[in-house]
Order: structure tokens, then sequence, then C-alpha cells
């Protein structure tokens, strides 16, 4: 297998110019999404820039103090982001969000990282970031999805739920149905991803080992962990967060704290 080829940093500026694509559809059906998209490349190519500088730097070090940092970190911003894009308010929804993505990460990471891959040592972090990355970043669209067909349900169906409390339901029992809902919602992409995976796509992952010069069938068998625990790091989050959140925006007497009728 050949080794990696690298980019060279002018012909990645001038990849980068085929953003003019989006920017032209942005103007013709006046979207108003220039400035945001713009930011948001800018964003992401200095964001990475810098990572990769200190994840070289962190690769080096190897501390299994710093690199538990680095996860907590991870995670805080994770949550935060998912609370940003809810618009709900932080003071009620970012510890459940950040309860539903540590708990779940914790597990399914240390299984990973100590009983499969088993690098050393175990905290290595060229597998221990990459990996715990992997799985946060694909669990903040469920997590944030979760969220917003929760108060979507109970702002459409809020006669159905204030029944259920007039019968006598508590009201975790009376909001059972809409966390059912939001559950099912926000696993349903994920989902329709994993079946088609092989077939229809080719995960990022397995295509930047197979193009670093990994044998096809070793980056087959780590995309294949990977799927299995974005499934299950998914399905335990937003499970968490959504029970946990659900108990910070309902009061005791089954009253919503935020405004169900509020755009989201």
């Amino acid at each position: 297998m050949a080794g990696v080829i690298d980019i060279a940093w002018w012909q990645l500026l001038l990849f980068l110019s085929i953003l003019l694509v989006p920017l032209w559809i942005n103007r013709h059906f006046r979207l108003s999404l220039g400035p945001e998209g713009t930011w948001a490349v800018a964003r992401m190519v200095a964001q990475l820039i810098l990572v990769g500088l200190y994840l070289q730097y962190l690769f080096d070090l190897d501390s299994l103090l710093l690199n538990l940092l680095w996860l907590l970190a991870m995670v805080l911003i994770g949550a935060s982001s998912v609370v940003s894009k809810t618009h709900l308010p932080r003071s009620l929804v970012l510890m459940p969000v950040v309860l539903g993505l540590g708990l779940a990460l914790a597990p399914v990471l240390f299984l990973m990282v100590v009983g499969l891959v088993r690098p050393q040592p175990f905290y290595n972090a060229q597998y221990l970031i990459p990996m715990a990355g992997m799985l946060l970043g694909n669990s903040l669209s469920g997590n944030i999805m979760a969220l917003q067909r929760f108060l979507t349900a109970l702002s459409e169906r809020q006669g159905e739920y204030q029944g259920a409390l007039v019968l006598g339901a508590t009201p975790p029992q009376a909001v059972q149905p809409f966390l059912q809902s939001a559950l099912s919602q926000a696993m349903a992409p994920l989902l329709a991803t994993i079946s088609t995976t092989g077939l229809v796509s080719l995960p990022g992952m397995m295509t930047g080992q197979i193009l670093g010069g990994t044998d096809p069938m070793v980056a087959i068998k780590y995309q294949i962990v990977i799927m299995v625990a974005i499934l299950v790091m998914v399905s335990v989050s937003t499970a968490v967060t959504l029970l946990l959140a659900s108990r910070r925006l309902l009061c005791g007497n089954g009253r919503v704290r935020v405004p169900l009728n509020a755009p989201r």
C-alpha cells in the first residue's frame, strides 16, 4: 500500500475556491446565508489548523491528565453547542446535556480503547482523542434533534399533555409519549445512514485510513467498531439528555418552564 500523499498549502487554498459555487447559490436564491456560511468555513479552517498544531503537541506529550482534560473540554464545548442550537435556557439544559454526553462517552470509549484497540499506553492520545471526537461529533446532531423534537411535540400536542395531567398522570408519565417520539425521530437519520453504509456511502474514517495506506480490511474493521459505538453513544446520550432535561424543563405540577410556542 502507498503512503499518505500530502496536500500542499497552495493546493488547499486553490481548492477552497469552489466555495464560490454555494456563495453564488446563496446570492441567486437570496438565502441570506452568505455571512454565516463564510464565518462557519473560516472558523472551521482556523479551528482545524489550531487543533492540528495542538494535537501534535498532545500526541508527543501523551499525558493521561492532559488527555482527560482535553476530553472534558470536548464534552463541555459539544454540550454548549447543543444548547445554543436548541435555543433553550443554558441554566436548565446545559448540565443534562453534559451528563448525557459524558455518561455515554466514558464506558463506550473505555471499552474501545482498553478492550479492543489496546494501544500502549492505554491513554495514547493518537487513539483516544480521535475516537472520542468521532463519537461526540456524531452525537451532537442527535441530541439537538431530540431536544427540538421533544419541545415541538409538547407545543403541538399541549392538549394531550394537559389531558394526561388532568386524568391523574404525573409529569414524567404524561411526558413519556413525547420522549418516545423525540428519541425515535433523533435515531432515524443515524439508522438510515448505518443501513446504507458500504453500499451508498463510504464513511470518512474508513476512507481516510485507506487514503493513508491502511489495508482495506483493517479499515473496515475499524469502521464497523466506530459505527456500532456511534449507535450506542447516540442512543444512550439522547436518552439520558432527554430524561434529565425533561425533569429540568417541567415543574412539579407539570408546568413547562419555557415558552412552547417560541420558534426553534
